[in-house]
């Protein structure tokens, strides 16, 4: 049984079929599991756990109290027929959970040479961070919730399960994205987007209140929302109305700036209404 009281733990117990490479480094206080690989150019930061048959690969950066489930496999090549074997990094914040058979990858020379992947994230069964994303904090990814390269996700944001995120699009902090969506644009910060079709299903309320925002962010989201998306305004007219009235809002700033500075264009519009057809 591998000991998950991280905090406490201060000795380093490693696993007689564990395979660590002599070119890796492990942290205080790391405990590693039956068949556990760690490769070379690996960095385990303190109280890290690796449970049975993970694989961890360099150049590797993990930071501290990170739980690797089984079969998961963190820091492999870059999944792009562009990459050569140059060096490149992926560097791990820390209090992540991957769990079982979840992946991440290194950058790619041309991309910037790094993938990141912020603190305090879950990533459920066989999710997939692609090479050079970038992932913020306190982020979610339910099972098998993927992202091609080039991706960022930033804080807080929920990928829902068998959700897809096409490359170089980015996904707006407090976003939710939902299960099975098809993400070819930027998602809306603080918004429910779903859908293979994907549109706009409000403001993530629920969320938002569970992370702390006050009514009157809430109030002024919420009607920067039905501006840009309900309001049937051109876009341009749209954020300038939103720009007048709200402008002043940190919240909304945010939410004007991640629409502003969009290079793929924004997921904003409503669910399409069901036609009913005669007998």
């Amino acid at each position: 049984m591998v000991d998950i009281d991280t905090r406490s733990r201060k000795e380093t117990q490693i696993h007689p079929t564990a395979v660590v490479d002599p070119e890796a480094e492990l942290g205080v206080g790391v405990v590693l599991g039956p068949h556990a690989v760690i490769g070379p150019r690996v960095e385990v930061g303190d109280r890290c756990v690796v449970d049975a048959g993970a694989y961890l690969r360099g150049p590797l950066r993990l930071g501290e109290e990170n739980r690797i489930y089984s079969g998961a496999c963190i820091g492999f090549d870059p999944q792009d027929l562009k990459f050569g074997g140059e060096e490149t990094w992926l560097e791990v914040g820390s209090n992540n959970h991957f769990r079982e058979h979840a992946t991440a990858q290194r950058g790619t020379g041309k991309g910037g040479g790094v993938t990141r992947i912020g603190s305090h994230g879950l990533f459920m069964v066989g999710a997939h961070v692609a090479h050079d994303c970038l992932v913020g904090d306190h982020v979610i990814f339910a099972n098998q919730g993927t992202l091609a390269g080039h991706v960022e996700v930033q804080d807080h944001a929920t990928v829902g399960a068998f959700a897809s995120v096409h490359q170089f699009c980015r996904v707006g902090a407090y976003a939710y994205i939902g299960g099975y969506s098809v993400i070819t644009r930027d998602v809306l910060p603080f918004v429910k987007t779903v859908g293979i079709k994907p549109a706009c299903y409000g403001l993530n309320k629920i969320g938002l209140q569970r992370k702390g925002f006050g009514e009157d962010e809430l109030q002024g989201l919420e009607r920067a929302y039905r501006l840009l998306v309900r309001s049937g305004l051109r876009r341009r007219d749209a954020l300038e109305q939103i720009e007048d009235e709200l402008g002043a809002q940190p919240r909304v700033r945010f939410l004007l700036d991640f629409v502003t500075s969009s290079q793929r264009g924004v997921v904003a519009e409503t669910p399409r209404k069901k036609s009913g057809r005669g007998a």
